[in-house]
């Protein structure tokens, strides 16, 4: 076959690939240069979708959601007259809520989200408590973005945003280097009738939680706690003798025999986490609980159903 044939037979090759290839083509180089964790947010985000029915809810707006039968109370005007009609009942017609809810995100990146006990288990994969905390936290704003509703980060001084461009913003903010950043959130003027989700190890005493996250609560804001924690943290599986180095004050502690503590130990984490869901509890905000060894999408789901639940409120 001459050169000008083999020419000819790549350029009938071209003109035979389906356009969807080319669509497909294009759509992976497009992702190419997407961030990583925007990527794999975005998988955790579908996942969740998928189960769930979006954030719909009835109030006041302009589009038609369903009809209902009509009850007492329901104001005459409501009635829609077209479709009783068509039976022996009355309906009253029912408007989609259409008011976006304004949404503040916050995850913790001081030093200890660092740590992960992984390298210490032969074939563990699970990540950084940060590099979770991070994921969850851009899935959610996906999901948020879907439901139509404006976000923003806490502390970025940026407006609340709608739209792909402010899942985007969010991204780029978290990806800013923090050094020495706190383990909690500075206290910020909001306005009223938003939403906090803060999402940390939340190690700190239990007073200085309770401290911060009681001013957004006089402020009139609701909001969502959601504790990510190493296995290591909770189970403590270590044996014999054991240097435990603090990642952030730098302390030492020697225990010459770890089993004989780990009871000890257990009881008072759980007791810390449930002293922080009675804080929220308080306040009526919720609280959840993450081990990064356990899939992203079950705590996401969660907090996706809780902001759900205190929007229908």
């Amino acid at each position: 076959m001459s050169l000008s044939q083999t020419a000819i037979g790549v350029g009938l090759l071209s003109r035979r690939i389906p356009a969807s290839a080319t669509l497909r083509d294009r759509a992976e180089q497009a992702a190419a240069v997407l961030p990583p964790l925007l990527v794999a947010a975005e998988r955790v985000a579908v996942t969740v979708a998928q189960g769930v029915h979006g954030r719909r809810r009835v109030g006041q707006g302009e589009t038609f959601w369903q009809f209902r039968q009509y009850e007492p109370g329901d104001a005459a005007s409501r009635i829609d007259w077209r479709e009783s009609a068509k039976s022996q009942r009355l309906y009253v017609r029912e408007t989609e809520w259409e008011a976006a809810q304004s949404v503040w995100l916050w995850r913790d990146a001081s030093p200890s989200m660092n740590y992960t006990s992984a390298h210490y288990v032969q074939g563990a994969e699970w990540p950084t408590k940060r590099d979770r905390a991070e994921l969850l936290l851009v899935a959610l704003a996906s999901l948020l973005v879907r439901g139509g509703e404006r976000l923003t980060f806490l502390g970025s001084g940026m407006a609340p945003m709608s739209g792909r461009i402010a899942l985007s913003r969010v991204v780029e903010l978290i990806g800013r280097d923090q050094a020495d950043a706190p383990s909690l959130p500075a206290f910020e003027p909001l306005p009223r009738a938003g939403q906090l989700v803060l999402i940390g190890d939340f190690l700190s005493p239990p007073d200085a939680v309770n401290s911060v996250i009681a001013r957004f609560a006089a402020a009139g804001l609701k909001g969502h706690l959601l504790q990510v924690v190493d296995p290591a943290e909770e189970d403590l599986p270590y044996d014999g003798r054991v240097r435990f180095e603090g990642v952030e004050e730098r302390d030492q502690v020697v225990i010459s025999r770890v089993e004989n503590v780990r009871d000890d130990y257990s009881s008072r984490f759980r007791h810390h986490r449930d002293e922080l869901g009675a804080i929220a509890a308080t306040l009526g905000w919720t609280f959840g609980f993450h081990r990064t060894d356990r899939p992203p999408h079950l705590a996401l789901l969660a907090l996706y159903a809780a902001l759900s639940a205190d929007r229908r409120g």
